[in-house]
């Protein structure tokens, strides 16, 4: 339960679990958990926190190239309520499994140690927290662009 193979290996089994669920069952997500606050809708705060620098990075490793491939952005209004229930979809799943990763993170630190938890902590920063900021810095934008269509 220590290390960075540890840590890498339970956030992909969990993404391919969440996955197969939000897939195959297709939630609705009315949830108004998923509706922009109004301290967020600008963004400032994501920028803050760095989700350009993020977007580059996802950019950079080929991450958005496959993105696209997979779900092509047209300019139909379909294809951007599409969009933006991808958002949700990406974000319930990325959100549940930082939930449960964090149950481990917890675990192996009382268990093992903070410096043995380490790589838990920072793949789930960077596998899931910062795939949520950027969801909810996404959507606020697309609902605009839904809405003026």
């Amino acid at each position: 339960m220590q290390g960075f193979l540890f840590a890498f290996e339970i956030n992909l089994i969990l993404m391919t679990c969440v996955f197969l669920f939000t897939q195959t069952l297709k939630p609705e997500f009315n949830s108004t958990y998923y509706n922009a606050k109004k301290w967020e809708k600008k963004g400032k705060i994501y920028e803050y926190l760095g989700v350009n620098i993020f977007r580059k990075l996802l950019v950079l490793i080929g991450w958005e190239k496959l993105n696209k491939k997979t779900n092509p952005v047209t300019k139909s209004l379909d294809a951007l309520i599409h969009l933006e229930y991808g958002t949700k979809q990406s974000e319930f799943g990325h959100l549940l499994i930082f939930l449960i990763v964090l149950i481990f993170n917890i675990v192996v630190a009382v268990k093992f140690g903070i410096t043995e938890s380490l790589w838990l902590l920072i793949l789930n920063v960077v596998l899931n927290v910062y795939p949520i900021i950027l969801q909810r810095y996404n959507r606020p934008r697309l609902k605009k662009t839904i809405n003026i269509s």
